[in-house]
């Protein structure tokens, strides 16, 4: 089993419905052992549009990343996700940031996700969870990249760390 950490965003409807709702779909494939708080984020590269809720996830899957990967992007079909131009707006977005200690640069995948360290939407919620996690290729831990970081997008806190606890009771402790 490897660890993973998946970063989730909506910035359309009922974005707090569909974070849960991916959280809800992805437990099928994913012990969960840690979620995030729900970070309100301004977005990026296309700013006129809503604002997104983000939160990031860590559990343990026996997906390798290509099938992890399929299996996010049949989650975000599901839910209504198109694609219509980078930065778009969406129902929901899955991005795998990190996969256990690997490094991978496919056509169809980079691991560690390659904005992970400049966005304020992936790094804020997985220093909550994962505060002393090393990045696989720079080895800083993700607390000292949170605070060496300049030029984020503005992130604030939206809701405290069960507010997942309506899409999978079964995850709380």
């Amino acid at each position: 089993m490897a660890v993973v950490y998946l970063g989730l965003g909506s910035n359309c409807g009922d974005r707090l419905a569909y974070l849960r709702t991916a959280v809800r779909r992805l437990h099928a494939e994913i012990t969960i052992t840690q979620v995030s708080s729900v970070y309100e984020t301004e977005p990026v590269g296309h700013v006129e549009q809503p604002w997104f809720l983000n939160a990031v996830i860590e559990g343990f899957t026996e997906l390798d990343p290509d099938a992890l990967l399929q299996f996010a992007l049949g989650i975000e079909k599901s839910l209504g996700r198109v694609r219509s131009f980078p930065n778009a707006p969406r129902t929901i977005d899955i991005d795998i940031l990190l996969y256990g200690e690997l490094k991978i640069a496919s056509p169809t995948l980079t691991v560690p996700h390659p904005r992970l360290t400049a966005r304020g939407f992936t790094l804020c919620p997985l220093t909550e969870i994962a505060p002393h996690l090393e990045h696989p290729v720079t080895g800083e831990s993700m607390e000292s990249i949170l605070a060496a970081a300049v030029g984020l997008e503005e992130t604030r806190h939206f809701a405290d760390q069960n507010w997942y606890a309506e899409a999978a009771p079964e995850m709380l402790s």
